[in-house]
């Protein structure tokens, strides 16, 4: 083994997934690049600490690791800490002993087939096989990760930390839902043996907007305007997720009436949808005696609506 990852993050070799977990976030976060640029060290610490990481985070990998299995970089070990032929720990004295269990003669299954696995080694076929069963592609790591409104309408390419300190670039494509699954090729755990990485499994889960909400491909959003505006008609700059756009609202426009702005909703790649303005006529809170006296004369009015 060329490194201890246990070491690596100061921990103990009893700590738990939360101490290891801890120990990564500190030096993950003081080593990160975006956060020391241009430094070789710190760069290096960095990806020591997240493989150490990936490796004590795996039960599987860090019991494996803590049997002498596996080294530090996820490597198969020769003889998985025992003889090749059988008789215990390579440590302990065990090989050839005349009568014991790692001699053919004094036979055992288990000493047959590690000396037939020596033989057979010597033409090629126990190399072969070994190469084999050390060499695993490496597994998939999923994330949830929060995406902003407007980056999964209008589609964006950022960079995300995840939450187990790993920093990914994601290309997030415009239409992307809450529960979406994204896959991002070769960034998940190291393979075993000069195998491929997995992939890096990011589940979505889009916030909410104080000014927009989300039906398929369509937004909708509401708009405040005057009595003024209603009844002669205007133009306005209206928030889309495309940034400030100009909407005309016809004379004798009422409350709760919808307007079309065509393509400024999700823009998908097989066409955009729309956004729905709803307008919604504003009362002055204290109306002036001027409004009041209007609004008296105009509701005797023919053409107001009786209920």
């Amino acid at each position: 083994m060329s490194w201890d990852p246990y070491a690596v993050l100061g921990v103990s070799r009893g700590a738990d997934i939360a101490d290891v977990k801890k120990a990564y976030r500190k030096l993950a976060k003081e080593n990160h690049p975006d956060v020391r640029p241009n430094d070789p060290a710190a760069e290096e610490t960095f990806k020591r600490a997240t493989a150490a990481f990936n490796l004590l985070s795996d039960p599987e990998k860090k019991a494996r690791f803590d049997r002498g299995e596996i080294d530090a970089e996820g490597q198969e070990q020769m003889f998985r800490g025992g003889s090749p032929f059988g008789g215990g720990p390579s440590h302990g004295g065990g090989g050839f002993r005349p009568g014991g269990q790692g001699f053919p003669g004094g036979g055992g299954q288990a000493g047959m087939d590690g000396f037939e696995d020596l033989f057979s080694s010597l033409f090629g076929g126990g190399q072969q096989k070994r190469q084999r069963a050390s060499t695993r592609r490496g597994q998939d790591a999923n994330y949830v990760v929060d995406v902003d409104f407007i980056d999964a309408v209008t589609g964006a390419k950022r960079r995300l930390a995840m939450s187990d300190g790993k920093v990914l670039d994601v290309n997030l494509p415009a239409g992307v839902e809450t529960g979406q699954k994204l896959r991002l090729r070769s960034q998940g755990h190291p393979g075993i043996g000069g195998a491929p990485p997995g992939d890096a499994l990011l589940e979505v889960r889009v916030k909410e907007h104080p000014d927009f909400t989300r039906k398929g491909k369509d937004i909708y959003t509401k708009l405040p305007i005057s009595i003024v505006e209603a009844v002669e008609g205007t133009k306005v700059d209206v928030p889309t997720p495309m940034g400030r756009k100009t909407l005309s609202v016809p004379a004798g426009a009422n409350s709760g009436g919808k307007l079309r702005m065509r393509g400024l909703g999700v823009q998908k790649k097989d066409g955009a949808g729309d956004l729905y303005v709803e307008l919604r006529i504003m009362i002055p809170e204290k109306p002036n005696s001027e409004l009041k006296n209007f609004l008296r004369t105009w509701s005797q009015r023919d053409d107001v609506p009786k209920r």
